[in-house]
């Protein structure tokens, strides 16, 4: 037959939705579904309630064949046909015959549904039969057609019952087939960026959710999807320097090679990865039915060299990298936004790892990140729940082995965690500025606690406690006030409290660091320099600070721990830390020494005139009731 239709549309090309009433004593509500979904413009078939009479809303009887209707019928621009009960086509005029490229006369005894392949879609089939049954209103919906010339025609399909007299129903065409071209450009437009000429953000995660439902994997495929989620390094840069429009000329370029790499891990497979750009300088590579993370890492790295080679633009040359995350999983229980999530948390990664280069997610790193950002996220309230608590580890004189001071060491009793060490939290602490909260609470319940030891052991000389602070707590809040309530507040002598400073905060003191070191020395307050031997070292700049203390580093002290058989002690490591205390002494300062686990280790530091040790070789950070135990003893009779 001359007009074919070429199937059902499809259903991202559907009208309205389908509405079913009754009329009579039956039902089609059973078996037609009141709403038609789609990805589209709207679902497959509209159905509008018939007239009062059951018949069309259309007031009077009208029969083709009369008089003028019927020239009226004939000569109508709307493409129109008369159906009977039976699906036949009793007569049509010739705007109906000339969309499907026949006279209307021919068009006489051949089936509508046919004409139109309305069989080809059972909802809209259901709808149809309904119609010329006379128990449901009116059916819109959309066909494709080919035309015998060749062309293609969508038409929008109306059937609308006639007077109950007719016994049929009437049939209307209407080419819409421009406005559906211009509605393709527009959706191109909306779906692609202007810049590349790839499928954008919205687009992209159309693809990306279409593929993860389960209808898309479960009727074959591996049931895998993959992810390489890149970001341009550098390219910042370009557009600072040399302007956007070539910033934009580059991304293009990028795209390009982007699409080639592509095309070629798609070759001899059933499709080529979706090449997208997210915003900005950042682009994806969707592989839908993945073979697993070497297909991952190989696009990715195809990806990496493709950018290497420089781009000519115009007589700029111009060379970039990128960082690529790479996800590859299973489809099923995977959603779009964890999977983003993913591969944005794996990219971050490449760029903390060194650029240019691709990273693969994985999910041990990644619960690590989580365990972070949920401890970040309740530091705050953990303070004011009063979560936090003090252990006292002892600095011990190493020439007669007794008690002389405790550094406080502050743990994180977490509901979830358990009990946590400074490395879990103090970095983030520092991050978020709850350091300041949190360090004014340790600094009152140590020297609180430091106080209560002194009333407590009266005929025993008072111990020193010794407090970390972070630099962030000499620039956000008030320190050198904060110190002197806290030794107002609970009576402590200033002489004994020690705060210890980094090496490399310390060593890069300047304005108004510096200022508040120098107030709370003149106050009588002891600064120590905690890990000294791994920063600037600087001894001469040491000078000139109002420092009294050294704490050296435990990698220095670790080289003595030999002793019986084994491997000697290496002797260079004890002239070094011979040679930083005789000249902390020179300057003034004593010297303590972190990490001393061995007996050795201890009378190799007293014989070279270490003053203060502090290690597990004495004692491991303990609650405050075991160091008034050790008070008026020696701390360790090892050292001795």
């Amino acid at each position: 037959m001359s007009g074919t239709s070429e199937g059902p549309a499809p259903a991202a090309d559907l009208i309205r939705p389908a509405v079913t009433e009754s009329k009579g004593e039956a039902s089609p509500r059973a078996d037609f579904p009141e709403t038609v979904e789609t990805l589209g413009s709207g679902p497959a078939i509209e159905v509008i309630e018939s007239g009062p009479s059951g018949g069309s809303a259309a007031s009077g009887e009208f029969s083709p064949e009369d008089g003028r209707l019927g020239s009226a019928f004939s000569a109508a621009p709307l493409a129109m046909a008369v159906v009977d009960r039976d699906g036949l086509v009793v007569r049509a005029n010739d705007s109906f015959g000339a969309l499907l490229g026949k006279a209307g006369a021919a068009l006489t005894g051949l089936v509508a549904a046919e004409l139109m392949d309305l069989k080809a879609d059972a909802r809209t089939w259901h709808a149809y039969r309904e119609v010329l049954r006379g128990r449901q209103a009116k059916l819109s919906c959309t066909r494709r057609v080919k035309h015998p010339d060749g062309h293609v025609l969508w038409v929008q399909v109306t059937v609308a019952p006639l007077p109950a007299a007719e016994h049929g129903v009437l049939l209307s065409l209407t080419d819409i087939s421009a406005r559906r071209e211009l509605q393709a450009r527009l959706r191109h437009l909306e779906m692609h960026d202007p810049v590349t000429r790839l499928p954008n953000r919205t687009l992209f995660f159309e693809r990306l959710s279409a593929a993860l439902e389960a209808e898309s994997y479960e009727q074959g495929g591996t049931g895998r999807i993959g992810l390489c989620y890149l970001d341009l390094d550098g390219f910042k840069a370009v557009n600072d320097t040399l302007g956007h429009r070539v910033g934009d000329r580059l991304l293009a370029a990028v795209a390009e090679r982007l699409t080639r790499c592509a095309d070629e891990a798609g070759y001899a497979r059933a499709s080529s990865p979706l090449v997208a750009r997210l915003g900005g300088d950042e682009f994806a590579l969707l592989v839908e039915d993945s073979t697993g993370t070497d297909q991952l890492a190989d696009l990715a790295e195809s990806v990496l060299k493709a950018l290497q080679a420089p781009f000519d633009l115009s007589g700029q040359r111009l060379s970039l990298s990128a960082s690529i995350g790479v996800v590859e999983r299973h489809a099923s229980g995977t959603t779009a936004t964890g999977l983003m999530q993913a591969a944005d948390t794996t990219l971050y990664w490449a760029k903390a790892d060194g650029k240019s280069r691709w990273t693969l997610f994985d999910p041990e790193r990644n619960a690590h990140r989580m365990t972070r950002q949920a401890l970040a996220s309740t530091l705050r309230p953990a303070i004011e729940r009063g979560e936090f608590a003090l252990e006292y580890q002892p600095l011990v004189g190493m020439e007669n082995g007794r008690l002389r001071g405790v550094e406080a060491l502050v743990r994180w009793n977490h509901p979830q965690f358990g009990m946590l060490t400074p490395n879990r939290f103090i970095g983030l602490a520092e991050e978020d500025g709850s350091i300041v909260q949190l360090g004014r609470w340790v600094l009152v319940t140590a020297c609180r606690q430091a106080r209560r030891w002194q009333l407590d052991h009266p005929d025993e000389p008072p111990i020193f406690v010794s407090v970390n602070v972070a630099v962030r707590q000499v620039w956000d809040s008030d320190l050198v006030a904060d110190v002197a309530e806290t030794l107002a507040e609970t009576g402590l002598a200033p002489h004994l409290l020690q705060l210890e400073l980094t090496e490399s905060a310390v060593m890069g003191s300047a304005g108004r660091p510096l200022q508040t070191l120098q107030a709370l020395s003149d106050m009588g307050v002891h600064i120590a320099i905690d890990d000294f031997g791994t920063g600037y070292s600087n001894l001469a700049y040491l000078s000139r600070l109002p420092v009294s203390v050294l704490k050296l580093d435990g990698s220095f002290v670790r080289g003595f721990q030999y002793e019986g058989e084994g491997v000697p002690p290496n002797p260079a490591d004890e002239v070094i830390v011979e040679a930083m205390i005789q000249l902390a002494h020179r300057l003034g300062l004593s010297v303590t020494a972190e990490c001393v686990e061995t007996s050795a280790q201890a009378a190799r530091l007293r014989r070279i005139g270490c003053d203060t040790g502090q290690g597990w070789l004495y004692s491991r950070p303990v609650a405050p009731d075991r160091i008034s135990e050790l008070l008026g003893t020696k701390a360790c009779n090892q050292a001795s």
